[in-house]
């Protein structure tokens, strides 16, 4: 029996234009934005541009990872700015010892790396616990920690900025390993965790399932909650880590200013990297070089002379742009 195809010539090479755009779009811009560097903007093929491009993305390529599994649920997570903002409070609190003096330096120092990270994964439970036990939508859910975490952590501060200077802690931000930036290692790692964990472990294949058709992978026994919740804790445990980097980079923790807009940051790398905002797709590594596109047009247009201003109005339209793209391939 001969088949019919139903798709028109004229349509057919939109529709594969548009899978092509949606499939290696954001490869493409990335390397289209480093030869336009290298030929027009001065010093770019120098170390000290790869350094600064580089911490400054490390932070958003963390926090973005663990949304990219949120979204892949059909989720969305607006606290991880403020989660950012409790994790790099408690911190300096602990080796400082506001809370309880701690004598031993080692203990103190583990318990600073330790303690906010669960915190936050703790807070993110919080999340996941009024999404699935509430049935509340999780831009709704969510929302609840990104106004009230914050005032949290400047609670825990009385709203005054902790300076210090702590070689141990500061590693994590200052430090290298064989000339790398420990934040970079630390981006790595993450990001090679979580693109093993949706490619190659049922838990990853569960994330999706849920997020294509909840209901559906709940007929097939996959317990939906339980994968929920713990996306959630995932993240936010990588706000926490991203908290952690952000006052070591700075030598103080600003309640006010930690973390503030992180949020919309990691939306938009996620959704610049394909990652389909409706949930049922968790493309990490084009979390990655959506995190590092948008980084390198803010970097080209301030380097260039164009104001910050217009830099935030390119970004909101490489958002609509993405968007836009992911929704005609989707229709075909």
């Amino acid at each position: 029996m001969t088949t019919v195809e139903t798709t028109s010539p004229q349509a057919r090479p939109k529709g594969s234009a548009l899978a092509w755009i949606s499939r290696y779009g954001t490869l493409a811009a990335f390397l289209a934005l480093i030869i336009f560097n290298v030929a027009i903007t001065p010093n770019f093929w120098s170390w000290q541009t790869l350094n600064v491009n580089l911490t400054q993305v490390a932070t958003i390529v963390i926090v973005a990872t663990g949304m990219t599994l949120v979204i892949a649920t059909g989720g969305i997570d607006l606290s991880v700015g403020s989660l950012m903002a409790i994790s790099g409070a408690l911190a300096p609190m602990i080796f400082l010892g506001t809370i309880y003096p701690i004598e031993n330096p080692v203990l103190a120092m583990t318990l600073a790396f330790i303690v906010p990270v669960i915190a936050a994964g703790a807070l993110g439970w919080f999340n996941g616990f009024l999404i699935t036990r509430w049935s509340i939508q999780p831009i709704v859910a969510t929302l609840v920690l990104f106004i009230a975490g914050r005032g949290i952590a400047q609670v825990m501060t009385n709203g005054n900025l902790q300076v210090f200077k702590n070689d141990a802690f500061q590693f994590i931000a200052l430090g290298r390993v064989f000339g790398i930036p420990a934040q970079v290692i630390i981006m790595v790692v993450v990001v090679a965790a979580a693109a093993f964990v949706v490619r190659r472990t049922g838990f990853g294949r569960q994330i999706i399932a849920v997020g294509g058709n909840e209901k559906a992978a709940r007929l097939a026994g996959i317990p939906a909650v339980r994968v929920k919740r713990l996306v959630y804790v995932i993240s936010g445990a990588l706000a926490g880590i991203a908290g952690l980097i952000v006052v070591a980079r700075n030598s103080a923790s600003d309640a006010n200013l930690v973390g503030l807009g992180m949020e919309l940051d990691a939306i938009a790398a996620v959704a610049v990297g394909g990652t389909l905002l409706t949930g049922g797709r968790a493309n990490v590594l084009g979390t990655l070089l959506g995190a590092f596109v948008i980084q390198l047009v803010q970097y080209t247009l301030l380097a260039n002379g164009v104001p910050d201003a217009a830099a935030r109005i390119v970004k909101a339209g490489l958002i609509i742009a993405a968007v836009f793209i992911q929704l005609r391939a989707a229709r075909g």
